[in-house]
């Protein structure tokens, strides 16, 4: 395995992860409401997006809501529950995907907010729904290095807007095939994470980043291409192809990694028939395997984070967890972390 592609972490721990749910819970049957003329136009069914994907209800930030004002919150209850001093944080990263503007960055906006030094770097990284997973690697590798000493990491989604643009364009005339690629779009969520990073050797309390793989499949990078007025999925050849990276990576994993008796597999969260599928082909006990995305929906980069967030408090002290990502690109990423 190339050395890009594996990487191990020396001497940096989680130290906290905060999550912030959006406070409107929208149903998949109200989406069907919404989406019926469209149905009807198509000669399309109701119930698809439960039925396929799992997805009972998902959030939604309130209308007129500056929803990246989640990632300020989860940020700040961060650094709280890591009882750590804001000044010495050297980095904060965000990670989102979905934004109200291109520039500038987020970071800088919660920067400001959270009142962090000027020394401290601040910039986004988007990379699809690896976003925060990505950004664990780049700030423990700057903690490893000595260049900070202490790293942020935050990510807010929200998906009433592109949720709302698309159910108003398939109404509008929307054809079979319209409604198909609109699917992957009306199973997201919304929410906020944040996540402190640290140093191993002064928080002996924290969760140690062990360190991971990378493996990229970016033949597929056409199957989802997403904006804040929706997305374009072939939603099935999207999960075949995710299927095998994921199943690629392991393989090729094994003969550095031993991941088959892990604790807890936190995987990203884009359909229940996904970690299904995911349990059966690499033979691992899906009662290992947290869910949200029923309740929440595929909340992007924040919704491996806020699965993790959800189910700590169930982790106890040594557990081996690994976070397995898949995000649009393709993209994959399998991080362990020791409790």
């Amino acid at each position: 395995m190339s050395e890009n592609a594996s990487y191990r972490l020396a001497n940096c721990s989680i130290l906290s992860v905060s999550t912030v749910e959006a406070p409107e819970v929208v149903t998949s049957d109200h989406l069907d409401e919404l989406l019926q003329p469209a149905y009807d136009t198509t000669g399309m069914m109701a119930g698809q997006i439960e039925r396929l994907a799992g997805v009972r209800e998902r959030r939604w930030f309130p209308k007129d809501a500056d929803y990246t004002r989640g990632a300020v919150e989860a940020g700040r209850q961060a650094i709280a529950d890591a009882r750590i001093d804001a000044d010495r944080i050297g980095l904060i990263v965000n990670a989102s995907v979905t934004r109200p503007h291109l520039e500038p960055g987020i970071s800088a906006m919660v920067h400001a907010e959270l009142e962090l030094p000027r020394s401290c770097i601040a910039f986004d990284v988007t990379n699809a729904c690896l976003g925060v997973v990505n950004s664990l690697q780049i700030a423990g590798t700057m903690i490893d290095a000595g260049q900070i000493e202490y790293a942020l990491i935050v990510a807010s989604e929200g998906a009433r807007q592109m949720q709302e643009a698309s159910i108003a364009r398939l109404v509008d005339g929307g054809s079979r095939q319209d409604v198909k690629d609109a699917f992957a779009t009306m199973t997201l969520g919304s929410g906020a994470v944040g996540i402190v990073l640290g140093r191993s050797d002064r928080h002996p309390e924290g969760h140690q980043i062990i360190g991971g793989i990378t493996r990229a499949g970016t033949e597929h990078h056409e199957l989802c291409i997403g904006g804040m007025d929706g997305m374009r999925t072939d939603a099935s050849k999207l999960f075949v192809e995710g299927l095998s990276l994921a199943t690629d990576a392991w393989a090729e994993a094994k003969g550095e990694w031993d991941w088959e008796e892990m604790d807890w597999y936190v995987a990203h969260q884009t359909s229940t028939a996904h970690i299904a599928c995911l349990c059966d082909t690499l033979k691992l006990p899906a009662e290992k395997f947290p869910v949200t995305v029923d309740t929440y929906g595929n909340i992007g980069p924040v919704a491996l984070p806020f699965t993790l967030g959800m189910y700590q408090h169930k982790m106890r002290k040594g557990d081996r967890v690994l976070l397995m990502g898949i995000g649009s690109g393709l993209n994959t990423s399998m991080t362990e972390v020791r409790w």
